[in-house]
């Protein structure tokens, strides 16, 4: 008999025993929290890019690294991307980098949230590394955010997927953008808009990692907030993009795949988070490594095979 859907959306993603993965008390220097890490592989590591936060509640970006992308992670004594003090616009932090490594420029992009008065932008940097980055700047003023590049061109263009806050309506949904060299970047296009009504995803939607390239799509891990009575609850759920048109959706799950029920996703600075932002699949392996934030305070990693994630999406949107 085959299972219902709701049954595999909560046995999709399975949590890593040694869960949180990082937290602040495995930090070199003082912090809050840890949180929101973008992932990517650089050679026989798993490198991570968490977002920091100090006792000032100001956000910068440290690495960490790990052999199997599980355990013994080694975090680096300093940060790899911090607010510069002349940048007003970085003055409140940087926050919730994604990682695309692009192989036609030989290098790994950083997409994340520059925080100051005039609200939260799109920058971006580049690194061969990660230990020297190369800043490249704004790229989607205020108010933007959630940010993450294709791993190629499609029809010539680099594809940013963000979320601009619409002036109308204050929505909040994934758009895209195109851009020939990653500097000019064209009007912004919708892709996938917040569910109406009572829906897990009906407050606001935002990516997660950069989206993975596969046979069926590119698949796409993403956020949705729902309001309730004790706030916002985070949870993430999938869909799948078109391979030559990545602005069109050719399915979408109904349910999440992931909402907070462990204690360290319950109980943080933020009560009722996960939030993914790094993606490592292992190729010979099948496996999905998600590493998402946890109540803010926090790094967790859920597992599942690329293989069940599409089957998923076929049987369940």
């Amino acid at each position: 008999m085959n299972r219902p859907v709701s049954a595999l959306s909560d046995d999709l993603f399975r949590r890593a025993v040694g869960n949180p993965l990082l937290a602040p008390n495995r930090w070199p220097y003082r912090i809050n929290a840890v949180m929101n890490a973008g992932a990517t592989t650089v050679g026989d590591e798993t490198v991570l890019l968490c977002r920091v936060e100090d006792r000032r509640g100001i956000s910068h970006l440290t690495v960490a690294r790990s052999k199997d992308g599980v355990s013994n992670w080694v975090v680096d004594e300093t940060p790899l991307l911090a607010p510069q003090p002349d940048v007003p616009g970085e003055s409140w932090g940087l926050e919730d980098a994604r990682i695309t490594r692009i192989d036609e420029l030989d290098l790994w992009t950083i997409t994340y949230t520059s925080f100051g008065p005039g609200g939260p932008a799109v920058s971006l940097a580049t690194t061969r590394d990660f230990r020297t980055v190369e800043r490249l700047g704004v790229i989607r003023p205020p108010e933007d955010k959630n940010a993450a590049l294709l791993s190629r061109r499609v029809g010539g263009q680099f594809i940013l997927f963000h979320r601009p806050m619409t002036v109308s309506g204050g929505r909040a949904d994934i758009w895209l953008s195109r851009s020939p060299d990653l500097q000019q970047w064209g009007e912004p296009e919708p892709v996938m808009s917040a569910r109406t009504g009572g829906s897990w995803d009906s407050a606001r939607i935002g990516i997660g990692p950069p989206p993975l390239e596969t046979p069926d799509g590119w698949l796409l891990v993403y956020h949705g907030v729902r309001q309730t009575v004790a706030g916002a609850l985070y949870r993430a759920g999938l869909a799948l993009l078109d391979l030559d048109d990545p602005s069109k959706v050719i399915a979408r799950c109904e349910e999440w795949v992931m909402s907070p029920r462990e204690q360290y996703e319950l109980v943080g600075d933020v009560p009722g988070v996960v939030f993914p932002c790094g993606l490592v699949w292992d190729e010979p392996t099948d496996e999905i490594r998600l590493y998402y934030g946890a109540a803010d305070t926090c790094i967790g990693l859920a597992t599942s095979t690329l293989t069940e994630v599409l089957t998923h999406l076929r049987e369940g949107h």
